[in-house]
């Protein structure tokens, strides 16, 4: 059964919802095809709004943290909750900048291999990761206007889950990121008001 806060976020964020349910299901085969299904041409500046209302309700659950909440378990590798946020951050400006180089021609010879899994800071505070947040969401939508019309070129960046995808793709998936740790964010908050 779907959260209601999923169901809220459907309507400002439907392609990214779509795409994220094959995770929520365990169907892992079905993200990638409804990434695919979802980011054609033409969806880079509507999947940019889409990553604006995720990166709002992002800021709005980091809004209602304590700074006890931040040093909580956030649910990935023994970071806390500030490491994950911060992390989210960071990977949703990384993906649309990786995915804006390539559509611009700009991919570095000499690119790095992604690295999976790396933490934010473990003492960020709530002001500071809402500011990352929003600096994050002002970087996807510059990244999607140069994706716009390139949305099916590939892009040389080589995830060693995901695999490579194509410009469009990678904002999306972008988007399908930002899900899963909201998903832990909500969790996270559900155990805390279940807690004597």
């Amino acid at each position: 059964m779907t959260a209601d806060w999923v169901a809220a976020l459907q309507a400002g964020a439907p392609d990214v919802v779509a795409a994220w349910r094959g995770i929520e299901e365990g169907r892992f085969i079905t993200v990638r095809r409804e990434v695919r299904r979802r980011a054609g041409p033409g969806t880079a500046e509507p999947l940019a709004g889409q990553l604006a209302a995720l990166a709002d309700a992002l800021i709005t659950i980091v809004g209602g943290l304590s700074d006890d909440d931040l040093r909580r378990d956030g649910g990935e590798g023994g970071w806390n909750v500030a490491q994950a946020v911060g992390h989210d951050a960071e990977s949703r400006a990384g993906l649309c900048l990786a995915a804006a180089k390539a559509a611009a021609g700009q991919w570095p010879p000499d690119a790095p291999a992604v690295v999976q899994g790396i933490p934010g800071a473990a003492d960020a505070d709530q002001a500071t990761l809402i500011r990352k947040i929003a600096q994050s969401q002002r970087i996807v939508e510059r990244c999607a206007r140069t994706v716009a019309g390139h949305e099916l070129e590939p892009c040389p960046l080589d995830h060693p889950q995901v695999g490579r995808l194509r410009c469009g793709e990678w904002l999306l998936f972008a988007g399908v990121h930002d899900l899963m740790h909201l998903d832990q964010l909500h969790g996270l908050m559900a155990h805390k008001e279940t807690r004597p």
